[in-house]
């Protein structure tokens, strides 16, 4: 297949797939047109070595991308695995789930996947001598890295709309739908021996299920609707289990049974302890299953949180916010300095020509009688305890709208920082590659690895730092470029001026060089 001939016809295609299958405005429309135009012209611009780097990349990409995809989503069911089984969700709600969780897990598995699979590509053209021979035709390394920074722009660009558009919507989707999975129910599950609460309002307990796993026997169902203890009872030699036709309810048909009832409801019953027996030789008795159903909560309820909002709805939560808080903290400095001038508001019962009772001149307490004074201190206690907790209520309250304010700013920095770092590990990879030169998923595998854990470390205690308050958000969530930035810039300078940076030799004679260094100092 030529690459440069079905270019065009597969980005096409996979831009036209992203604009149905995802709500776009008008102006994500032109963005995907003028990004078709874009890879048009570079592709009409492209020669066979531009091509040969695409081929090579583009498949460690897409592989490395979906086996990290895989591994975050198997993270996933394990964790949540408790909440999943047991409840007899159908196959569709489990693969809506897994799939929404999957979307929710692109800001982790693209970042790795740009890293290992440019730090791979490279290994495999140092490893094989192809680039060498590239060099050897007067081809530099930037030049042969052309092609991919473009991509990696593109990707990038990519990155940033999905972070804004549709990353926040399977968040919502995500979330609102674990949130029903967890509340809902465990299945109906009857076990021989055992009393089964399951069912709200009844207890029942089953002697002996049949193979068929319909037939029961020596059954007992206590009725606990009129929430007044067990004063209703059934029993019965045997019956049979069956669903409604629309799955809704649990029909038992009991057979050779008793029914016993303590009427409670009956006058002087404390006293004559009125007692109902009825045999029966058959009974239906319903169940409502309605409780063990997915019931779909509304995603409105959800739409307000931080990690369903775009850029623009961000914004506009910060300063909503930022606005509440500056009330606040207007009103708590006015009440601390009413309680810092006046300690207490005498009673009404107090003497009315008194006025206020000072907080620093406490002698005035007793220009009163033992009866008034009594009656000031304690409303004066009481005020002051009421002030104190109103204070430490407002404090609380401005402390979480902080921590609110900060968890909206990490967001919306996030959205960009992770375009930024999908820029920035492919020139980490990538001259990493080309120094190594080994290829496969052994060498590579470890490295892309290593560096993903430490920029991962680094962003996660930049975001703990920031939600405290300890660092702004934009330094705690860029923190992490910052790191990488320098590492990608030292790496890209060693790999193009062809440095062994990891030539054991190359160690070994520098620190000899080192050394002797400083004995002629010495």
């Amino acid at each position: 297949m030529n690459f440069q001939k079905y270019y065009l016809v597969v980005l096409s295609a996979l831009s036209a797939l992203v604009v149905f299958v995802f709500p776009t405005d008008k102006n994500t429309t032109i963005t995907f047109a003028l990004f078709i135009i874009f890879a048009t012209v570079i592709n009409f611009c492209m020669k066979k070595l531009d091509t040969f780097i695409l081929r090579s990349y583009l498949g460690p990409l897409v592989m490395t991308f979906f086996i990290a995809l895989f591994i975050l989503l198997m993270q996933f069911v394990w964790k949540y695995i408790d909440d999943l089984v047991g409840k007899g969700l159908e196959w569709y709600i489990i693969v809506k789930l897994l799939f929404y969780a999957s979307s929710t897990f692109v800001p982790l598995a693209l970042p790795l996947a740009i890293l290992l699979s440019s730090l791979m590509m490279f290994g495999n053209l140092g490893e094989h001598y192809e680039l060498v021979t590239i060099k050897a035709a007067g081809i530099s390394l930037s030049r042969v890295m052309r092609p991919l920074i473009v991509v990696s722009i593109c990707i990038s660009a990519l990155a940033f709309y999905f972070s804004n558009v549709i990353l926040p919507m399977a968040n919502l989707k995500f979330l609102s739908l674990l949130y029903d999975v967890r509340e809902k129910k465990l299945a109906f599950n009857l076990k021989e021996g055992m009393f089964y609460d399951g069912i709200e309002g009844f207890v029942i307990r089953v002697g002996k299920k049949e193979k068929d796993g319909n037939t029961i026997r020596d059954i007992m169902v206590y009725d606990h609707t009129k929430h007044i203890g067990n004063v209703s009872l059934t029993t019965a030699e045997w019956g049979k289990m069956e669903l409604s036709p629309d799955k809704k309810f649990l029909v038992f048909r009991l057979y050779n049974g008793t029914n016993y009832e303590e009427r409670v409801d009956l006058r002087n019953n404390e006293a004559t302890r009125p007692f109902q027996r009825t045999e029966f030789s058959k009974q239906y008795q319903m169940f409502d299953l309605s409780a063990f159903q997915l019931t779909r909560t509304d995603e409105s309820l959800f739409k307000k949180n931080y990690e369903m909002q775009n850029v623009r709805q961000l914004r506009h939560s910060i300063d909503s916010i930022t606005l509440q808080l500056a009330e606040e903290r207007k009103n708590l400095e006015l009440s601390y300095m009413n309680n810092l001038k006046y300690y207490t508001r005498l009673s009404h019962g107090a003497r009315a020509d008194s006025g206020l009772v000072e907080i620093f001149n406490p002698s005035v307490i007793f220009n009163f009688n033992a009866k008034d004074r009594y009656g000031i201190l304690e409303t004066a206690v009481n005020a002051a305890k009421s002030s104190r907790e109103n204070l430490t209520t407002s404090k609380e309250s401005i402390y979480n709208k902080n921590k609110l304010i900060f968890k909206h700013q990490i967001v919306y920095h996030k959205k960009f920082s992770f375009s930024i770092a999908c820029f920035l590990l492919f020139f980490i990879g990538a001259p990493l590659g080309a120094i190594i030169r080994k290829g496969g998923l052994g060498m590579p595998a470890v490295i892309s690895t290593l560096f993903f854990i430490l920029f991962w470390v680094i962003s996660f205690a930049g975001e703990k730092y920031a939600v405290e308050g300890v660092v702004p958000p934009w330094q705690g969530i860029w923190f992490a470029s910052a790191v990488l930035m320098p590492i990608g810039i030292f790496l890209t300078i060693k790999a193009t001026n062809d440095a062994s940076l990891f030539d054991a030799d190359a160690w070994v004679t520098f620190i000899k060089k080192l050394f002797k260094v400083k004995e002629r100092r010495l």
